[in-house]
């Protein structure tokens, strides 16, 4: 009987609220020189495909599995297994290679190109993102993960040629939807204290919040509607914010516990344009925003969105101005204007600090006669009596 004896490295490294543990088998280390090109990507997979990975991708499976990680999250997993085999600083195109490889075992179907010495790591992907490149293969969308790490030397799509290489395993779609939100280790959190005032009486908020919520976002692109006004909160966050307000409205009607919570969302933080604050567009989740000093009407739109969801669970309406987004929402009683969809009458919110101080079922006078859309429906889902 021959004895298989593995040899490699260790891993371990916290990835919130758990660690990950693995073995790298040395025949996982294939050089690979700086310089990109579909020949050292053939010449590396002809290697790795032969070595003792499946420990690694079975790890890895089994890891999504027990943390039920979404694709956006188990990416973060991927991306860290892949520093720890190769760092990005010391060869950036070959720890592209291993992210490539590592996904492509797990079941994603990810490509790569290369022109211009850049290798350009792509994922195939159905949802409307609006913000990243992507190039279409035999009418399949794959998305670029990795454009932001070129910056201005990242060129047009038609600079860098697909690189043709079968791999079984890779038939799966990514998403990136964020339906849940990592358990991060107690000690990870800080106090944030906010403080508003609603009615001649002050409330006072001591939030636990994470630093680590805006490395997961850090690189997370422009999704649907739908899939940004659900991505939840964290239970600690959800655990120091949500039954405070319950207990604040528990002697209030609908109307004025709807009113509280627009102007919790629209005074409790500072306003700032994305534009001013970050040179450019970026849509904050929920917790993002309550961690962030700054935040705009994006922003405070899925916050307050979150708060009437998890609170009364209404019916809402997402409405979008060429310049401005903000919410309505269906009340037992409609209040003020209103407007109409599927039948329905919702009643406006503004979660974002205007000129007036605009109380339910008003909107700006600069928005009146200002066309709009409705970029997202919110439907409660009835439960079986």
């Amino acid at each position: 009987m021959n004895l298989v004896t593995v040899k490699g490295q260790n891993y371990s490294f916290d990835f919130y609220e758990g660690t990950f543990n693995f073995n790298a088998d040395s025949s996982l280390s294939v050089p690979v020189s700086e310089m990109a090109s579909a020949g050292e990507v053939k010449q590396f997979y002809a290697r790795i495909a032969t070595a003792h990975y499946d420990d690694l991708i079975s790890n890895l499976k089994s890891y999504q599995e027990k943390h039920h990680l979404n694709d956006w999250i188990y990416y973060q997993l991927i991306r860290k297994v892949a520093e720890q085999i190769s760092p990005k600083s010391e060869n950036y195109f070959r720890y592209t290679l291993y992210k490539w490889f590592i996904l492509n075992k797990c079941g994603y179907d990810a490509r790569l190109a290369t022109g211009n010495n850049q290798v350009i790591f792509y994922i195939r992907n159905e949802e409307d993102i609006s913000d990243i490149p992507f190039f279409m293969i035999d009418r399949k969308k794959y998305m670029c993960l990795n454009y932001h790490d070129y910056g201005k030397l990242f060129k047009q799509a038609d600079a860098y040629k697909p690189i043709d290489i079968a791999i079984p395993e890779a038939k799966n779609q990514f998403s990136y939807k964020v339906t849940r939100m990592p358990d991060f280790k107690p000690e990870g959190y800080e106090d944030k204290n906010i403080e508003f005032s609603y009615r001649q009486k002050n409330y006072h908020f001591k939030l636990k919040v994470n630093k680590e919520v805006q490395n997961i976002f850090k690189n997370y692109p422009v999704v649907d509607f739908e899939s940004y006004f659900n991505i939840p909160l964290s239970r600690e966050t959800y655990s120091s914010l949500i039954p405070t307000l319950k207990e604040n409205l528990k002697k209030m009607d609908q109307k004025n516990g709807i009113d509280y919570l627009m102007r919790f969302t629209r005074y409790a933080f500072l306003y700032e344009d994305d534009g001013e604050n970050l040179g450019k567009e970026k849509r904050n989740a929920p917790e993002q925003t309550l961690l962030s000093q700054y935040s705009d009407c994006d922003d405070r739109a899925a916050l307050f969105f979150y708060l009437v969801k998890e609170i009364y669970n209404l019916p809402m309406v997402a409405v979008l101005y060429p310049e401005h987004l903000t919410i309505a929402v269906n009340l037992d009683k409609p209040v003020g204007n209103t407007l109409t969809y599927n039948g329905r009458q919702y009643s406006f919110c503004e979660p974002t600090p205007q000129i007036r101080d605009l109380k339910i079922g008003q909107i700006s006078s600069s928005l009146k006669h200002s066309k709009f859309e409705i970029v997202y429906a919110y439907e409660p889902k009835r439960t079986a009596n």
